[in-house]
């Protein structure tokens, strides 16, 4: 099925734009009081008959100071969810695999600046500016790529091989724009990152995050390889009102690096508090404090209205004088939403196993209960 990603990072630009702050007064909370409102609130969506299930983590400082499950993992199963139930969180893979390849940088395997062509000469693209894309380019979206148009989620494609072939197929391809002249999400760039980090570093790409990434921050459930989550562990896609259980799950290893990423909110929050304190949890660090900087700097406009900048992954702009960074995903049968407020150190998760709720409505009305503000749309 077609998936609409480019669109999904726009509507977080729309909706910001229509929001109406009546009060301007803004102090972050996460008291009890606050907490309350959010587990009311996220209750109602359930509620209402249209969203299957939907959990939450709240952290604050180095700690998860508020987690829970609302709903089930599959309408026709009714298996109560939990927090540690896993979902297909979709694009907030891409923030894993920017500082994947970041840490190739920093061991000086990567240049960030140098051509994709010189990790993989045989990348081609239908004309020659494909030979200018660079891997700074690639992490903000400025390579001037296509995106995808197929993901082919029901084939479920599993085997290691898969990455190198989805890098040798794109030869027909056209590019919409010169490298680092425009901004396009473009999934099919990130895609082949798989590719890029395999070569370089002797592992698969799945392999190489777990070892580097996931397991130093203890996301021990969570994995890009779909078949490694544990059963009992795994919710189901749903879609319409009321919601059906999809027939496929969204998985295709040719999709890892921008979307294949299984976790739930619990262990993502600890990938939160990592990036909340400059690339370290709990006393390990993924990347150097100067490198989380460089990920989190604005380095092109996304969208000029609204003063969205890209960094290297993550999508920068400030709401009522916080500074936020913040990624959402959306793929057939799940909508995700990770938000980071530095400032206030706080950060939220949201996850949901539908792709018919409007998760960007969701995540304003939690971020304005956060910061205490109220708005005219939500």
């Amino acid at each position: 099925m077609i998936r609409k990603t480019f669109l999904v990072v726009f509507l977080i630009t729309i909706s910001l734009a229509c929001t109406t702050v009546i009060n301007a007064q803004v102090t972050p909370r996460t008291d009890s009081t606050t907490l309350i409102k959010i587990e009311s609130y996220l209750q109602s969506l359930i509620d209402t008959g249209g969203v299957p299930g939907i959990t939450v983590a709240i952290t604050r400082g180095q700690d998860i100071v508020y987690a829970n499950a609302f709903g089930v993992g599959n309408v026709i199963m009714e298996e109560k969810l939990t927090p540690r139930k896993i979902f297909h969180v979709a694009s907030i893979s891409k923030t894993f695999t920017a500082t994947a390849v970041m840490q190739l940088v920093e061991k000086g395997l990567v240049g960030l600046e140098e051509p994709l062509v010189k990790y993989l000469p045989y990348f081609r693209l239908a004309d020659d500016r494909y030979k200018q894309i660079t891997i700074h380019q690639i992490l903000n979206h400025t390579s001037g790529m296509p995106d995808v148009e197929d993901y082919e989620w029901e084939k479920a494609v599993a085997d290691a091989g898969a990455a190198e072939r989805y890098t040798r197929s794109l030869t027909g391809k056209k590019m919409v724009s010169a490298p680092g002249t425009e901004f396009h999400y473009s999934n099919m760039a990130y895609d082949v990152m798989a590719d890029l980090i395999a070569k370089v570093s002797g592992i698969t790409f799945e392999q190489y995050v777990k070892e580097n990434i996931l397991i130093p921050l203890g996301m021990n459930e969570s994995s890009f390889y779909y078949p490694e989550i544990k059963g009992t562990l795994r919710t189901s896609p749903h879609t319409g009102i009321p919601p059906t259980v999809r027939q496929y799950y969204p998985y295709n290893r040719m999709h890892a690096p921008s979307s294949t990423l299984n976790s739930n909110v619990l262990e993502l929050s600890h990938w939160a508090i990592a990036n909340m304190n400059h690339g370290v949890y709990k006393g390990k660090q993924i990347l150097t404090p100067k490198t989380h900087a460089m990920m989190m700097t604005p380095g092109f406009i996304a969208r000029k209205e609204q003063q969205i900048s890209i960094g290297l992954s993550w999508f920068l702009y400030k709401y009522q004088g916080q500074s936020i960074a913040e990624h959402s995903g959306g793929d057939d049968g799940y909508k995700s939403q990770l938000m980071l407020m530095p400032d206030a150190g706080i950060s939220f998760v949201l996850l949901s196993n539908t792709d018919d709720i409007n998760m960007h409505s969701v995540m304003k009305k939690v971020r304005d209960f956060i910061m205490g503000v109220a708005t005219a749309a939500n």
